[in-house]
């Protein structure tokens, strides 16, 4: 019994430490949407996508509107986007994107990780090149109801690459260039979007053993871990 309810603790605290996480990250989303944009989300569209992500890691209305008001009344200069890039045990390459308000505090954590856990900090274009970035949009099955077929088609003319179903979910993607005007597009369909996001998809993957992918997930996870971090790309096959 004892050993059981541990474990239902553990499991709790590292489901509560995922969903501040994610808070945080949506959070800094808010705040740089706003500087870019301001704080009406009628007139805002990435602030509007922000908070759409909001709602689909579950944080609650009240503090999407705390996280508004914060970023409207403080200066929202202090959060800036920087990425980092470099390689990782068994010559992965890993591109990291974070929201920083102190970039020497940034820059010393994640070259700490990469060193600490086999990998190596690089210059900024050592491998961008890498990766292609993509627009994803994240709609749930159960609501949609058109005709998928008849809308891939339609929605080419607004930069449209890909459908691709998987679970119970529909991901659209597009060229990054391309980002705002499907976006817009979805919306003027009142297709209800769960979650829209940028994304880095490797030109070429590598294939690793288990123990080599293990030695590249821990230093996956340890970027992951920190608070100034939103996302980590990688050149690891993870395919089954």
């Amino acid at each position: 019994m004892g050993r059981a309810f541990e474990y239902r603790k553990a499991a709790k605290m590292k489901r509560w430490a995922g969903m501040a996480k994610a808070f945080t990250k949506v959070g800094r989303e808010i705040n740089i949407a706003i500087k870019e944009g301001g704080p009406d989300p009628d007139y805002n569209p990435r602030l509007r996508l922000a908070m759409n992500n909001a709602k689909a890691v579950n944080m609650p209305k009240a503090n999407i509107d705390a996280a508004i008001k914060r970023a409207t009344d403080k200066d929202t200069s202090a959060y800036e986007e920087v990425t980092f890039e470099g390689y990782g045990p068994h010559g992965i390459a890993v591109f990291v994107e974070a929201t920083s308000d102190n970039n020497n505090r940034t820059v010393a954590s994640i070259r700490h990780a990469f060193n600490k856990y086999g990998g190596s900090l690089g210059t900024n274009g050592s491998v961008d090149y890498m990766f292609v970035r993509k627009g994803q949009f994240i709609v749930k099955e159960e609501n949609f109801d058109g005709d998928l077929e008849e809308l891939e088609l339609e929605l080419i003319d607004f930069g449209l690459d890909s459908i691709e179903k998987e679970e119970d979910e529909i991901n659209f993607y597009t060229a990054f260039e391309d980002f705002a005007t499907l976006r817009d597009e979805l919306e003027k369909r009142k297709i209800e979007v769960a979650k829209a996001e940028l994304i880095r998809i490797p030109t070429h993957t590598k294939k690793l053993t288990d123990s080599e992918v293990d030695d590249v997930l821990v230093l996956i996870e340890k970027l992951e871990e920190d608070d100034d971090v939103a996302n980590v790309f990688h050149t690891m096959d993870d395919s089954e």
